[in-house]
């Protein structure tokens, strides 16, 4: 990562300033971000996608939860991703970030489909630590991306420079090309490589899709959620390579991020296992991708130097 500095200094000051912008240039080099979590204060009607087989997640998770796992694997700080869809998701995370440091961003939820669309954007753009939106369109129609009224809310994003998160699964990724297509200019952030259907190694349509996706510029990807597409607790990370083959080829270093979908990782791993998996394959790559991919594309496309 490159940064040019032009700044007129006395002759004492010098050498200060300059020891700030090295050590400022070195925090981003090396920030490693984790670019998809979730947390919740667990609530059972609210929750009921959290079903009989997946009871570890039936629980509260913080910040402070995950903040050892962090400290342990080297992660200076998360992005916060909604995980219910209502403005109170969206207050609730950013009432996190502002008590907690670890959180360095927030993929919010907003009605983009409302008529008050234009109106809840500038309300919302008062809250710098908001990078993008989401809505949890794998539960929508295979064509609700290409839907009138949520091509408008894509459209008002536009003025903010705000991230629009894609979340689908595998079969849904035809729609998410045309999106694409007809705004090249906002940036997308595709979750979870569109969850291919790992559990029964479906490859083929997926892959053609992805590499389909992978030509828009303005479309990147998190190497998350994974490890819960195969079959939980029984998965070797053998299963996972000809996926992450596909997605390194079709994004490349430069627009791939990584990601834990922590808590709900849990029902297939742990942290810990899910990064060295990633550090494993990643073993050919050189430093500076290798650091890309596990902070550096984050800081870019979240915009977290400001």
């Amino acid at each position: 990562m490159n940064i040019e500095v032009n700044v007129e200094v006395n002759e004492s000051s010098t050498s200060s300033v300059h020891l700030f912008f090295c050590s400022t240039v070195l925090l981003f080099n090396t920030m490693t971000i984790d670019s998809h979590t979730h947390f919740w204060i667990y609530d059972k009607v609210r929750d009921a996608w959290i079903t009989d087989d997946m009871q570890v997640l039936a629980q509260n998770f913080f910040p402070e939860n995950l903040s050892p796992l962090l400290s342990g694997n080297g992660i200076d700080g998360v992005i916060a991703v909604q995980a219910d869809q209502s403005e109170t998701e969206t207050n609730f995370l950013v009432q996190l970030a502002q008590s907690n440091s670890l959180v360095k961003g927030v993929i919010g939820w907003i009605d983009l489909q409302g008529e008050s669309i234009a109106e809840r954007l500038r309300h919302f753009s008062q809250y710098k630590i908001i990078k993008g939106w989401r809505h949890i369109a794998q539960a929508e129609a295979n064509d609700f991306l290409l839907s009138p009224k949520f091509q408008q809310g894509i459209q008002a994003l536009g003025q903010y420079d705000w991230v629009y998160e894609i979340l689908i699964y595998h079969y849904q990724l035809e729609a998410a090309i045309k999106l694409v297509e007809k705004f090249p200019e906002q940036r997308f952030v595709l979750d979870h490589c569109a969850k291919p259907n790992i559990r029964e190694k479906e490859l083929d349509t997926w892959r053609d899709n992805t590499r389909e996706l992978a030509r828009h510029p303005n479309v990147s990807c998190k190497i998350s959620g994974l490890i819960t597409e195969a079959v939980w607790k029984d998965w070797q990370p053998t299963d996972l390579y000809p996926y992450l083959d596909v997605v390194f080829e079709a994004f490349g270093a430069d627009r791939l991020l990584f990601g834990s979908d922590w808590p709900v990782m849990l029902l297939a791993g742990n942290y810990t296992g899910w990064k060295q998996v990633l550090q494993q394959y990643m073993h050919q790559l050189s430093k500076e991708e290798q650091e890309k991919v596990f902070g550096g594309n984050a800081v870019e496309i979240y915009n977290l130097k400001a």
